[in-house]
C-alpha cells in the first residue's frame, strides 16, 4: 500500500551497506536512500493519496525496516555517487535537475541522457546545473576572473578540468589575496560551474568528523576566509585530496562504523596563504588575487547576471574539452611526472581543445617553483638549512648539531628559541623530514642514517645539481586563441 502499484521500485544497497531505492516517477529514475526523510515523507504522502488516511509512525517505521531488510539481503550491491561519476570508460555528470538527466561524456563527445547506468543521490542543498550548451568558448570564463596572470588563468581552467574526473587526485586550489581581490565571488563561481549549491562557500570545518560529512554530501569542497589551517585539518585535506577512507562511529552506538571512500576537490581562500605544511602545499595550486581599483569595479549582481547568461555555454567548453581529454588520454606520455601525476597527465590530455600542447605544464612547473620558495622562505627550519648549505657541498652531524648551529648563527630571528624554531632535536628531525622533498628541488638532499656502533643517528646534507623544477616565464596571451584576455572588473569580497 505504501509503494502503488503504478510506481516501480528496486531496492539495493552499497558497498557499505546502506540500503538504497530506485523509484520509477513519471518515467524518471529516482534514486533515494531508504533511511532519508525524503523517502520517508513520500512514504506517507503516497499512504495518504491511496487511503486517504495519514500513515502512523509505526507503519511507516515498519515499511522501512522492511524495505531495508530487502536492499540489504536481497537486493543487488551499487555503487552511488555525488554529482560525478566514471563507469566504462565514459564520465557522469548529474544534473541534478527535476528530470534526473546526466551528461554522458565519452571519447566521442558528450550528450544529454535521462537514465545513467551509475546511480546518483541528491543531497540537501545541491542545485541543478543548466543544460550545456556546445560551440562555446573557455575565453568567456576569463572575462570573469581576477587573475593577474595567463598561466593562472590556465591553472583555473585545469582545476575545473580535474573536478570533471571522477576519483581524484585533486590538487587543492589556495586562493590568497587583500580584502576586496574577490576571493569569495572566485570561490563561488568556480562551484558553480560544476557542483553548485544553496551554500557554495562554508566556514572551516571544526574537526575532521564535520569534514568527512561535507565530502560526503558534496563533489566540491569550497571553504571560505580562512585564518589558518590547523595540523590535524591539513593532514585531513591531504587524504582527501589524493583519496582516503575515513571511519566514524554511528550515532548512538559504540561498535558500528560509518565508512566513507572518496577523493573530492577543494578550494580555500584567506587573505593570508592559509597552507604551511609542504605535505598539503605538495598538493597544492597557488593564486594570489590583484586588488581591484575603484574604478574597475562592479556590482556582484551584475557579475552573476553576466554569469548566468554565460554559463551554459562555458559548461559546454568545459565537456569539450574533457571529451578531448578521454580521446588524447591512452596516448599522453610525459617524460618526467610531477606530484600529481595523473591531474597533470589528465589535464595535459585536455589542454590542446584550448591550447598549444606545453601550455599546462609551464604555468604548473612556475607556480609550482613559485610555491616551493616561498614556503621555504617561511619555514625557518627549511630557510636556515638552505642557508647553511649556501657555501658548502656537504655537511653532516646530529640533530642536536644542526640545532646548535641554527642557534650560533647571527640571524636571530629564527635562532633556537624564536618563533617557529624547534625546541628539541626531536622535533628538528620530524621538520628536516617534513621540509626534504622542497628543498630536494632546489639540490638539497637529505639522508637520515646511523653511524659508529653505538648507532649514533645522523644526518648527511649534500648540495647538487637542481630538480627539472625550474622557473618558466609567464605563458603570454599571443600563445592562445581566440583573442586576448582583458582584466576584468569586479565586486569586493
Amino acid at each position: 500500500m505504501l509503494i502503488p502499484d503504478a510506481v516501480s521500485a528496486e531496492f539495493f544497497h552499497t558497498a557499505a551497506g546502506t540500503a538504497f531505492v530506485d523509484l520509477l516517477i513519471n518515467g524518471n529514475r529516482e534514486t533515494w536512500p531508504i533511511r532519508s526523510k525524503r523517502f520517508r515523507t513520500w512514504l506517507r504522502r503516497r499512504h495518504y493519496e491511496a487511503t486517504p488516511t495519514p500513515a502512523n509512525a509505526a507503519t511507516v517505521n515498519s515499511a522501512l525496516d522492511l524495505f531495508e531488510a530487502q536492499a540489504q539481503f536481497e537486493g543487488p550491491e551499487r555503487a552511488v555517487h555525488v554529482r560525478l561519476a566514471e563507469h566504462a570508460g565514459h564520465i557522469y555528470l548529474d544534473l541534478a535537475d527535476e528530470c534526473w538527466r546526466a551528461v554522458d561524456i565519452g571519447p566521442d563527445g558528450w550528450r544529454v541522457i535521462g537514465s545513467s547506468p551509475v546511480r546518483f543521490r541528491r543531497t540537501a542543498g545541491m542545485l541543478p546545473l543548466p543544460l550545456p550548451q556546445g560551440g562555446g568558448s573557455i575565453e568567456e570564463l576569463a572575462s570573469f576572473l581576477n587573475l593577474p596572470s595567463r598561466n593562472d588563468f590556465v591553472l583555473v581552467v585545469a582545476w575545473i578540468l580535474a573536478t570533471l574526473r571522477a576519483g581524484g587526485p585533486y590538487p587543492v586550489l589556495a586562493i590568497s589575496g587583500e580584502q576586496g581581490s574577490a576571493k569569495t565571488v572566485l570561490s563561488k563561481l568556480l562551484k558553480a560551474l560544476v557542483d553548485p549549491n544553496v551554500a557554495p562557500v562554508r566556514a572551516l570545518a571544526r574537526e575532521e568528523r564535520d569534514l568527512v560529512i561535507a565530502a560526503n554530501n558534496s563533489h566540491v569542497l569550497a571553504f571560505d576566509n580562512l585564518s589558518g589551517l590547523p595540523h590535524a585539518l591539513s593532514d585531513a585535506f591531504c587524504r582527501l585530496a589524493t583519496g582516503a577512507s575515513f571511519g566514524l562511529r554511528q550515532l548512538y552506538t559504540d561498535a558500528d562504523e560509518v565508512l566513507f571512500q572518496a577523493a573530492r576537490p577543494i578550494l580555500l581562500n584567506g587573505i593570508e596563504d592559509v597552507i604551511s605544511r609542504p605535505d598539503l602545499a605538495d598538493r597544492a595550486i597557488f593564486l594570489t588575487l590583484p586588488p581591484i581599483a575603484d574604478r574597475r569595479r562592479r556590482s556582484e549582481r551584475q557579475i552573476w547576471r553576466d554569469f548566468e547568461a554565460a554559463r551554459a555555454s562555458i559548461l559546454g567548453s568545459l565537456l569539450d574539452a574533457a571529451a578531448h581529454g578521454l580521446r588524447n588520454l591512452p596516448g599522453i606520455y610525459l617524460e618526467q611526472l610531477p606530484r600529481m601525476a595523473d591531474f597533470a597527465l589528465w589535464t595535459t590530455a585536455c589542454e590542446t581543445a584550448f591550447w598549444r600542447a606545453g601550455t599546462f605544464t609551464q604555468a604548473f612547473q612556475a607556480n609550482r617553483r613559485a610555491a616551493i620558495e616561498d614556503l621555504i622562505d617561511a619555514d625557518p627550519v627549511a630557510a636556515r638549512v638552505r642557508e647553511i648549505m649556501a657555501n658548502r657541498t656537504t655537511w653532516t652531524g646530529s640533530a642536536s648539531d644542526l640545532l646548535r648551529m641554527g642557534a650560533e648563527l647571527a640571524d636571530h630571528s629564527i635562532s633556537r628559541g624564536g618563533p617557529g624554531w624547534p625546541k628539541n632535536p626531536r622535533e628538528l628531525a620530524g621538520r628536516l623530514r617534513r621540509a626534504q622533498t622542497f628543498l630536494r628541488t632546489l639540490g638539497i638532499e637529505m639522508t637520515f642514517g646511523r653511524a659508529g656502533r653505538a648507532g649514533t643517528r645522523t644526518i648527511t646534507i649534500r648540495t647538487g645539481r637542481e630538480n627539472t623544477v625550474s622557473t618558466v616565464s609567464t605563458v603570454g596571451d599571443n600563445d592562445h586563441d581566440p583573442g586576448s584576455r582583458q582584466p576584468s572588473p569586479w565586486p569586493l569580497d
